[in-house]
């Protein structure tokens, strides 16, 4: 009989069988008894398999709800992973661009809060401490709200504007923004600033109102003053501005609205400089002193300084005032007691006299040299005749007190008298030399101290005036409207200080001042595409 027991396995080629050992023969009530074995293990095993099958199922569930849930999870892994690549993909093409993205901070809470302060309490303002915050009598009382505004007011004055420590980001942002645009605008007019260009040529009238006009470096910023400047004035032909103080110097810039370099600078001993002016070929300077009766002559294309110790004819104890005549090769010098004397550079004499009533306070030529207008402090103007040496006419000044400056303008028609009490008067130059009450064309009282200061611009559509006794008292005027521009100056804080002496380019590209802090402030006058 075969044992059914052993399994006969297929034969394999190139090998032998493996030999089995067989069981030793078993009796057939062993087999029996085994099988019973057999079967009743089998039947623990299926109870263990329920067992296990019921406890999964509570754990997990059914099977059919455990494939779900692991289809779903699985899914949600997917989607988790294809955010997170497409975040990475961000970031990068973000690096790329060299753009990082900030976060926007949370606006900062105070460290301290005063419930108090909320309060509308009325704040006496005649305390010793906070009298000077009043604006009136009617402020004898003011809320802590409107206080606390009045300080801030008052402490940005004083700085001169907003420190840029106290600024907000939003505010040092608009400044960088503004930053940005001038350095546009300055890119621009570059080739502007390389040029001369021609000084004859003209130009589109001038609109009132608002002034372009833009700040640039100190015109004397190589080699600033160390004392008060009394001169300022831009060469007759050159792309050069000159500037002289009580330092004892006279020093020449290079002008170009960026960096100005110095070209020369001279020390006069013991000499502060009350007044500088070029000759008219611009080949010779000019300067006197407070209380000297010596003036110098600076040959600059010699490069020479000639000491003049005393002039023939001259009955003066000092040669303080003067103004260059247009013709060329002149001074006219002013005396005391109201006195003009007519000075010849040449021989270094005086070839005639004339005289006023009162003292002389300013002398303007006309454009061609032939008439001269003397202001006198008793508020009187005179007329003379430089070929004649007479006075062809005699009016006062409307409303005037105590004349202290003159100019005219380069074109013939405009007239400039200023007062002690800060009114300017502005005639016509043609009514002047016959009327003898000409009324004023504008009386401008925008300045409330004396009118130290008048300059016209080369093509008399701006009258510049100052006050040298107040900050900042300096305003333009636009000659064709008679109006005032109404954005000089410029800037929020203080630039032009107390100005002495005012001065246009030759083609009013730029104006600059002379201040008591040593510096002469310069402007681009954008309108102007000429030096």
């Amino acid at each position: 009989m075969e044992d059914m027991s052993f399994i006969k396995l297929p034969a394999t080629e190139g090998k032998q069988p493996a030999k089995k050992r067989a069981k030793p023969p078993q009796s057939s009530m062993e087999e029996e008894e085994e099988r019973r074995r057999n079967v009743k293990n089998l039947a623990v095993l299926g109870e263990k398999n329920s067992s296990v099958k019921l406890l999964e199922e509570l754990v997990f569930g059914a099977e059919e709800e455990l494939l779900e849930r692991l289809v779903e999870e699985d899914e949600d892994q997917t989607g988790l992973l294809l955010l997170e690549d497409k975040d990475e993909e961000e970031a990068k093409e973000s690096e790329d661009e060299g753009g990082v993205r900030q976060e926007l901070q949370p606006e900062k809470k105070a460290a301290w809060v005063d419930e108090d302060d909320e309060l509308e309490e009325e704040v006496d303002m005649k305390h010793r401490f906070r009298r000077n915050l009043m604006k009136g009598e009617t402020e004898s009382t003011m809320t802590k709200q409107k206080l606390q505004q009045r300080m801030r007011e008052q402490f940005q004055k004083a700085m001169g504007g907003t420190p840029s420590w106290a600024e907000s980001s939003a505010q040092k942002r608009r400044r960088r923004r503004a930053e940005e645009e001038e350095d546009e605008d300055e890119e621009e007019e570059d080739d502007l600033l390389r040029r001369t260009g021609n000084f004859v040529a003209s130009s589109d009238s001038l609109p009132s109102g608002i002034l372009r006009v833009k700040k640039c470096l100190h015109a004397n910023s190589a080699r600033p003053s160390e004392d008060r400047l009394t001169t300022v004035q831009f060469h007759p032909s050159a792309q050069v501005v000159m500037t002289a103080g009580l330092d004892q110097s006279i020093s020449l810039f290079q002008v170009d609205g960026k960096t100005n370099p110095k070209i020369q600078s001279i020390h006069l001993e013991r000499f502060p400089v009350h007044k500088a002016q070029f000759s008219v070929d611009g080949e010779t300077v000019i300067a006197t002193s407070l209380k000297n009766k010596m003036f110098y002559l600076y040959d600059m294309m010699e490069g020479r300084v000639l000491p003049v110790h005393t002039v023939r004819g001259l009955n003066e104890a000092r040669v303080k005032e003067f103004s260059v005549c247009p013709e060329g090769g002149a001074l006219l010098l002013t005396g005391t007691n109201g006195y003009l004397h007519l000075l010849t550079l040449k021989t270094k004499e005086v070839v005639r006299s004339m005289k006023i009533n009162g003292d002389v306070s300013g002398v303007a030529f006309s454009p061609d040299g032939s008439k001269v207008f003397a202001n006198s402090e008793d508020g009187e103007v005179y007329v003379w005749d430089m070929r004649s040496s007479r006075c062809v006419n005699r009016f006062t000044d409307d409303g005037c007190v105590r004349g202290t400056s003159i100019a005219t303008s380069q074109n013939g028609q405009y007239l400039a008298c200023g007062s002690q009490s800060g009114v300017v008067n502005v005639y016509s130059q043609e009514v002047c030399l016959n009327s003898a009450n000409p009324e004023p064309l504008k009386a401008v009282m925008n300045l409330l101290t004396s009118a130290t200061a008048l300059t016209f611009n080369p093509t008399s559509e701006i009258l510049a005036i100052a006050s040298r006794a107040e900050d900042e008292a300096v305003r333009l005027v636009h000659l064709p409207s008679l109006t005032v521009f109404s954005n000089f100056p410029v800037a929020k804080r203080k630039v032009v200080y107390r100005a002495s002496c005012l001065d246009f380019s030759p083609h009013s590209g730029f104006f600059s001042l002379a201040n008591n802090k040593g510096h002469a402030p310069l402007f681009r006058l954008l309108h102007y595409k000429e030096f």
